[in-house]
């Protein structure tokens, strides 16, 4: 998203986490504390050798020996099981917090309206939902637990060495101011680069996902060559980004790598000469080493996980921009209606539309809609006719309040639907599109989107009224079977019907009727006509219509062109008066006659 460009990114990005790690606070506690024990007993491993160096080894006592192997198996014991704890307790809590960002994500993902995704790609949502969140959960399993342990282990260590030798100390801790101050300042360019590299990784999930979605499309007309070509300039594209974080990051750890090494072996230098002079033993040289060693792992450890802290900070960045994001629509958040408003918009179904003009986010320059003004009484059959592009769909959009409009009003039962709450309104409507969305799940759970408390019973009832039962009852598991992705293993018509079963089930006091017949076939057209007949019996209908035989049945017929009403009539009124209706009427009847 190009929010993550612009947006001030906060000085720890990584802090959204924090009110998600806060119910399981004792779960961390005891992490933290098993993280403690392994670190307190790694640490004692080093004290331990200076014993054996300086009194075993110098006395030639082997019960002295024999006591420190015994202490050492009794600490590496506690440090498995510490080590044990710690796993399991942050990994727990990691895979539970990865999974409730997944959840708000995709909730919040739901909440936007349709001009947020004309504006950004499904792909780069999918990826924030899986790729970014599982960079995250390696921050909760991997880059924080590292950063705590080696962090105890810094501290203990650098008190230790004090307690071996002081003034070597201050040499080590000049190594380590040496090497934190270039992660500080590389650290901001590892996260830019991060940043870079996820976007182009949203880049290809986003292009993939569409191609992929339409492989036919692609495959019918022979794209094959050109949308590989074109995928694999994002995979280069992406694979450029990623070297330049690996780059960037690879210089760090070298750097790191380099100034640490050099650090101890200057170290054993220093010490060496000391024990040769008798200023230290042999075995507080073993141990200071041995300390050294692991302050220079964990300053290490340190880098890369606060490279990796960077790189999880250009997904956290991604995330809180998508979240922050909210939705354009005027009084989006509107409490939900009382019962009794909600009884009486389904009683008084009218529409009214006043003065509506509105452009789409995609095109601000141009009106989709121009002043258009026509009311629907409760009970009413409204047929929606014009040419494409002439603003019907724009309707039902607005009704639906996928859209706000920029000026005018819209009413439903003489309620400004900008004062409802979008949910509420799109209760009020059963929608049955022209290209139906079926999902990959079963074919009554297809159905009862339009009522998911819905019994069986009533799933069955609302399939039999749209001519669905049928063919369903030939499926392998029937009402359970499977459709596959955008229901891929049903035919265009049986999809229809299913989209109609789900209007038929919701039983909305407005209908809004998208050539809702266009996929079926004669026989089944006619059955699902008395089925949309018997529905609309009472109800408000909203049809965008193209068929005469659909127009002609209609109490009203709004003509729209190039978002102007034409005019408003029946049929009888409108064909011979106005142009334009009798011209696309004409044109069905040509077209009839030549069917015939």
């Amino acid at each position: 998203m190009e929010e993550t460009k612009t947006r001030k990114s906060p000085d720890k990005p990584l802090r959204f986490l924090w009110p998600m790690l806060r119910p399981y606070k004792l779960q961390l506690a005891g992490g933290l504390l098993a993280m403690a024990v392994s670190s307190g007993t790694t640490l004692a491993i080093g004290w331990g050798l200076k014993v054996i160096v300086d009194k075993a080894f110098a006395s030639h006592d082997a019960t002295v020996l024999n006591h420190a192997l015994l202490g050492l198996l009794a600490v590496v014991l506690l440090m498995a099981g510490a080590s044990y704890t710690r796993l399991q307790l942050v990994w727990k809590v990691a895979e539970r917090v990865t999974a409730d960002l997944r959840k708000k994500i995709y909730e919040h993902l739901l909440t936007l309206d349709p001009a947020f995704f004309e504006e950004y790609k499904t792909g780069d949502q999918v990826s924030r939902i899986n790729a970014d969140t599982t960079v995250l959960q390696l921050v909760i399993t991997n880059n924080l637990p590292t950063a705590v342990r080696h962090s105890l282990m810094l501290t203990g260590g650098i008190i230790l060495l004090c307690v071996v030798s002081p003034s070597m100390t201050l040499m080590v801790l000049g190594v380590v101011a040496l090497v934190i101050l270039p992660i500080m300042f590389f650290g901001r360019k590892v996260r830019a680069k991060s940043r870079e590299s996820q976007d182009r990784v949203g880049d290809i999930s986003a292009y993939g996902l569409e191609t992929l979605q339409g492989v036919q499309t692609i495959q019918s007309f022979g794209y094959e060559e050109e949308a590989v070509a074109h995928f694999g300039g994002l995979a280069d594209e992406s694979y450029k980004a990623a070297m330049r974080y690996v780059g960037i990051r690879s210089f760090l750890v070298a750097f790191i790598i380099a100034m640490v090494f050099t650090a101890i072996g200057s170290l054993l230098w220093v010490g060496g000469h000391r024990v040769l002079t008798g200023e230290m033993t042999a075995g507080a040289l073993s141990a200071f080493i041995f300390y050294a060693a692991i302050l220079s792992g964990s300053v290490t450890a340190l880098g890369e996980a606060m490279s990796d802290f960077s790189r999880a900070g250009g997904a956290a960045d991604r995330i809180t921009a998508l979240l922050e994001r909210t939705s354009s629509l005027k009084s989006a958040a509107a409490p939900r209606l009382a019962e009794k408003d909600v009884t009486a918009v389904r009683t008084a179904a009218d529409v009214v539309f006043e003065d509506v003009s509105f452009s789409y986010p995609s095109r601000p320059n141009q009106l989709a809609l121009d002043g258009v003004s026509f009311a629907v009484s409760a009970g009413e059959v409204a047929a929606l006719v014009g040419p494409s592009g002439a603003g019907k769909s724009t309707v039902f959009q607005l009704l639906q309040r996928f859209f706000d409009p920029a000026s005018g009003d819209i009413r439903i039962a003489g309620q400004d639907i900008l004062s409802m709450n979008p949910r509420d309104v799109r209760g009020y409507l059963s929608v049955v599109a022209q290209d139906p969305a079926i999902f990959s799940m079963s074919v009554a759970d297809n159905i009862r989107i339009g009522k998911p408390e819905a019994t069986e019973e009533e799933v069955r009832h609302a399939a039999e009224q749209a001519q669905a039962h049928e063919f369903i009852m030939d499926m392998p598991e029937k009402y359970d079977t499977l459709v596959g992705e955008r229901g891929s293993r049903l035919s265009g018509g049986q999809r229809q019907r299913i989209a109609i079963a789900r209007a038929i089930l919701k039983d909305a006091k407005i209908l809004l009727l998208d050539e809702a017949t266009s996929a079926l076939d004669a026989s089944n057209e006619v059955a699902v006509h008395k089925a949309l007949k018997n529905l609309m019996e009472g109800r408000t209908t909203l049809i965008i219509a193209h068929r005469l035989s659909t127009v002609q049945n209609a109490d009203k017929i709004i003509v729209l062109d190039n978002g102007h009403v034409m005019s408003v009539g029946s049929h009888k009124e409108l064909y011979g008066q106005d142009s334009l209706y009798t011209h696309l009427a004409g044109l069905q009847m040509d077209l009839k006659a030549g069917n015939g």
